[in-house]
């Protein structure tokens, strides 16, 4: 018997190619293939749904893991597969609190999407170690430490200096003093410059 498959994933070109895979597989079939995930819970209501793929960002804003959330509170049961092509440092350890049962990167995964399917149904776990390695400026994104990713993260959302030392509980001369080493290890001469490159790059994402 097929494993029933909802896509959810807002890129066009990638939800077809879902589509075509689960198409082309004896194990698989689609039903539903949505471009949003902010009424994804409700269509596990609808029907018998084995297994979700969801995107993680949404243009709409919506938030494929808080929509992971919300599946798993109305239907434990249900396998998930988060996918994404952003390198979000966060995002690993938010999905496994969450439950969300495998973790699939759209560009940098080795294994494929259908392997990744095949091992979550047979019960596996499948995560990688970590998120994608990037460049920023002449930096790589794991050379920050976890407190300079969640200055960076805030900075990104235009947060002054009094607003992340409120928002982390810390000094404003410690914000400083990360955002001048984030400055050092990037090359960057600008927190403007800081922040824009880092959403560009995807390693940190505001939070909607």
């Amino acid at each position: 018997m097929k494993h029933r498959v909802m896509v959810v994933d807002d890129q066009f070109v990638s939800r077809k190619m879902f589509e075509l895979y689960l198409r082309d597989s004896q194990d698989y079939d689609l039903a539903f293939s949505i471009d949003s995930a902010m009424f994804a819970d409700t269509y596990v209501l609808k029907d018998s749904i084995d297994l979700v793929i969801m995107d993680i960002l949404m243009e709409d804003g919506s938030c494929g893991l808080e929509a992971a959330r919300a599946i798993k509170k109305l239907r434990p049961n249900i396998k998930i597969v988060a996918v994404t092509s952003m390198p979000e440092l966060s995002w690993l350890d938010r999905a496994r609190e969450i439950g969300i049962d495998s973790f699939w990167y759209k560009e940098a995964s080795k294994e494929t999407i259908i392997s990744v399917l095949d091992k979550t149904m047979a019960g596996q776990s499948v995560y990688p170690d970590q998120a994608p390695k990037v460049k920023i400026g002449q930096a790589w994104s794991y050379d920050f430490t976890p407190k300079e990713v969640e200055v960076l993260r805030l900075l990104v959302t235009g947060a002054s200096n009094s607003e992340i030392s409120q928002a982390l509980n810390i000094s404003i001369h410690t914000v400083k003093t990360h955002i001048k080493h984030l400055l050092i290890k990037t090359g960057y001469n600008s927190r403007t410059k800081l922040a824009i490159q880092a959403r560009i790059t995807g390693i940190v994402i505001e939070d909607k």
